[in-house]
This record gives C-alpha cells, structure tokens and sequence, in this order.
C-alpha cells in the first residue's frame, strides 16, 4: 500500500524529455513580464526583519527534490505526520508540478498512517480532482474508502460512515477492477455489507424482544433482500419463520423455511425452524410468489 515502493520520482522525472527551447524562452518571458511591474521597487531600501534576522519572505524556496527526499526519511523514521507536512510543503511551493503530483499523495498516505483520516481523505479527493487519470488515481481512491472503513461504528452506532465507505469502495471496483487495490476493497466491502445487516439485525431484535412483529419483519426483509451474502441471512430468514407463525401467516413462514433449508440445509438456524414449523404440524414449503422466493430468484438466477 506504500507509494513510495514504486519507481523514485527522480528517476521516472530523469526519463521526461526536456522542454523544447521555444517552450522554454515563452516561460521565461512570462515570468519577466510578471516581474517587470516591480522593478519600480528594486532601489527601494531593504529594511530587513524589523525585530531583528532574516526576512523570512525573502528566503528562496527549498528545491522540491530536497523536501520530497526529507519526506520519505520522515517516513522511514515513522514520522507520519510530519512527513505529512513536508510533502504539503511541496504542493505548496511548488505546485503543478511532478514533484508535487506524488508529493500529494504522498501526503495523503502519511496521513492515512498518522490516523489523521479527515485529511486522507481531502488530500486523496484533491489528488483525484487534479489528477483524475493519474496511475496512482485508483490508490488515492482507495484511500478515501480505507480511511472511511477504519472508522466504521460499531452495530449500535449510526452507519452513515460505513454507507459513505461502501460507495467509494465500489468506485475502485468499478474503474480499476484489475489493479491490486480493487481486490483489498473488495474485501473491506464484504466486511461493510455484513456490518450493515448486522445493523438491521440489531434494530430486528429490538422489535421482536417486544413483539412487535411487524417492525421487525421490516428489519430482516432488508437483510434478506440485500444482504444475502452477509452472514447474517440465515439467522433473519428463521426469524421471519418466527414472526410470520407468531402473527398466523402460515404461508410466508413455510416459505422462509423452505428457502432457509434449501440454501442452509446444515445450519442450525434451519433445524430450529423446521422444529417450529413441525410443530404446527405443518412443512416448509415454497411459494414461489412470495417475496422471500423473488428476492433468492434474484440472487441466484
């Protein structure tokens, strides 16, 4: 995940062809016609730091290659954040150039190190809006995704974190679904999805514990119907068998039953709904019309 394992920059700069000289001299001569309107000022005295030493203002920048160099020792030493600041530095006084282009995300990956994921984030979504086809734009995307998941909530918690995750997260997958970084967010989305089932799970056993049947068969329609893959579904489709029995939509429950036993034949949750249904001396089984049935039918084919 570490930028700075790809190519040095000096290298990669080393291989750009010089800028033509007519391109050079048109640089020159705009910078000297920036600078004639202050030529009425160079006979003006220089009166210094008036407390005392350097007119700071008046100090050269330091070379880009000097402060990138001093950015990647910071990191070595695990210097985070003032790693950070060094490669801002760059974007600062040197901006729109290469040196400022990896500094950036440099930045936002010294950032996403110091736990400072607000700023990932904004260096990351800057980066994108300057460099939308650079090859480090997937990276700087999943960046933004990371410092969102590490900051999911917990199941009782608000999930508009873990929301916001998931949709940068896709983006990876969608734009740059071959690189490295849509694999690693593939995996962080799975752990999104579950944790926003067990969401509904939790607001589901809310409900139930106080029979109110209706609100939570709500919760686990939600966890059925978009949440498949979560490891939740089997528990939500017993459940619904619990709830439907509970308010005598016999249908619905022997539906449950029977695409919960059909997917989940091993699970435990299954035996225990076929108990239930047994016991009312009935049998799972499927109505295709059901919205249990469409909502697997549209999963599975």
């Amino acid at each position: 995940m570490d930028p700075s394992k790809s190519q040095p920059l000096d290298q990669a700069l080393a291989g750009r062809p010089a800028p033509s000289l007519a391109r050079r001299a048109m640089l020159l001569a705009t910078v000297a016609a920036l600078a004639a309107p202050l030529g009425a000022c160079a006979n003006a005295p220089n009166f210094g730091n008036l407390f005392g030493g350097t007119d700071s203002a008046s100090l050269p920048d330091e070379p880009a290659e000097k402060l990138y160099n001093e950015g990647i020792a910071l990191q070595n030493r695990r210097d985070w954040r003032r790693a950070a600041l060094k490669f801002m530095e760059i974007d600062r006084t040197h901006p729109y150039t290469e040196w400022a282009k990896r500094a950036l995300i440099m930045a936002a990956y010294s950032f996403y190190e110091s736990q400072d994921y607000e700023e990932t984030i904004n260096q990351s979504r800057r980066f994108l809006q300057l460099h939308p086809g650079a090859p480090d734009a997937a990276y700087a995307q999943y960046l933004q995704g990371a410092a969102l998941y590490d900051q999911i909530p917990d199941v009782q918690r608000d999930q508009t974190r873990t929301e916001r995750a998931l949709v940068v997260l896709d983006e990876v997958t969608r734009k740059w679904p071959q690189s490295e970084y849509a694999i690693a967010a593939r995996r962080k989305i799975e752990v999104a999805r579950d944790q926003l089932a067990g969401r509904e799970m939790t607001v589901a056993k809310y409900y139930l514990e106080r029979r109110q049947f209706t609100g939570a068969i709500n919760r686990y329609r939600t966890v059925v119907s978009q949440f498949q893959t979560t490891r939740h579904v089997e528990e939500a489709l017993a459940r619904l068998v619990e709830c439907y029995m509970a308010l005598g939509i016999v249908n619905e429950a022997q539906t449950a039953a029977a695409v919960l036993g059909h997917n989940f034949p091993d699970s435990q949750w299954y035996r225990d709904s076929y108990a239930l249904i047994q016991g009312q001396g009935l049998t799972p089984r499927e109505d295709t019309g059901s919205w249990i049935s469409r909502a697997f039918r549209r999963i599975t084919g």
